[in-house]
């Protein structure tokens, strides 16, 4: 059992208050990442459920108890830091199971809990090397490793994959995946690469200047976001938002064009739609007319930035190659199934 619970839990550094009551529920078993801007607090919040930080306000459960006051070594949680920590003068075996060994555990059980863990993390030829002899890509496996042999009843990852490159993070995501199906345990994930948090979560929290913004599967908050901080924050490149009018069922953008607006509130300022759901048509067609600024060819993909004018600078993801060239005139044509609106304050308009 691994559930988590935080009711109105608040930290307060002084008079500065940096987590401004969130409440949250994590289920047992589920895969959860907090993400946000730096600042935003998350690294905070995860310390304060591992209990590295102090809860000045609220509670936390763990399976149901009240663990608001306990130490971290009574709370039944593991923690892997974007740093190894892995003691340099001991050895792969010695590193995993020291606290193991530390408990009191019998040799016996220490080496086979070691073992098996090693054989899930492809460690067992490493076993005998000391870190210094790893790539950063096996420490962070030791690391992991480590947490694994002390069965938690949750695992807490603090940016683990910051310090590796680009190939060995690819690697290490698809590792820590495989790691949660096998093990169906309770993990908090803290990152600040939506890539990792769109790939590894059952459910993502956002979370900006200490509050919560918006939970919810990774497919929800991409297609149904709340507000346009969510929006812009999630996905990459980031939703196009442009302003707006609507009346008598129809949208208008500066300039004079628009299309259907099926929401019941007119209250929508402005209007937001993914680089993928907008497509290439003749000058003078479409929503918008445009001037190519850059194009950026990704193989896959290739990215058009335009420059719409009154609208600013709109994205155009298209599939391959792109024949368009900087300085050519084109018009926009956005999918009305994928438009999005959003009032003065910034908030979603959903009713259709």
């Amino acid at each position: 059992m691994g559930s988590i619970t935080l009711k109105a839990v608040e930290k307060w550094f002084d008079t500065t208050q940096v987590i401004k009551g969130v409440d949250l529920e994590i289920h047992d078993g589920e895969f959860i990442v907090f993400v946000g801007p730096s600042g935003c607090g998350k690294s905070t919040l995860l310390r304060m459920i591992g209990g590295l930080e102090d809860i000045s306000r609220g509670s936390l459960e763990i399976n149901g108890n009240d663990v608001s006051d306990q130490p971290p070594s009574q709370r039944g949680l593991s923690m892997v830091f974007q740093s190894y920590a892995l003691y340099p003068h001991m050895s792969v075996r010695d590193n995993m199971g020291f606290s193991l060994k530390t408990a009191g555990a019998p040799q016996s059980e220490i080496d086979e809990k070691v073992n098996a863990v090693a054989q899930t993390l492809k460690l067992g030829e490493y076993l005998d090397r000391r870190p210094k002899e790893l790539s950063g890509g096996q420490r962070q496996r030791v690391a992991i490793g480590r947490s694994i042999v002390r069965e938690p009843t949750a695992f807490l990852f603090d940016e683990p994959l910051s310090n590796l490159d680009a190939a060995l993070r690819v690697e290490m995501r698809h590792e820590i995946s495989k790691l949660h199906q096998s093990l169906a345990a309770t993990m908090i994930y803290v990152t600040h690469d939506q890539v990792e948090a769109m790939t590894l979560a059952d459910r993502i929290v956002v979370l900006d200047a200490g509050r919560i913004i918006q939970v919810g599967t990774p497919r929800v908050l991409y297609n149904q976001p709340a507000n346009v901080f969510v929006a812009q924050f999630i996905g990459s490149p980031k939703m196009n938002i442009m302003p707006c009018s609507v009346e008598g069922g129809q949208y208008q953008l500066p300039g004079g064009r628009g299309g259907s607006y099926s929401r019941t509130s007119n209250n929508a300022v402005q209007l937001g739609i993914r680089a993928e759901h907008i497509s290439i048509v003749a000058n003078g067609d479409g929503q918008t007319d445009a001037v190519v600024d850059v194009v950026e060819y990704l193989g896959a993909d290739t990215f058009i930035l335009c420059n719409c004018a009154e609208l600013g600078q709109v994205t155009v993801r298209v599939a391959g190659d792109s024949a368009l060239s900087p300085g050519d005139t084109i018009g926009l044509h956005f999918d009305a199934e994928q438009t999005h609106f959003f009032d003065s304050s910034g908030n979603a308009v959903d009713a259709r």
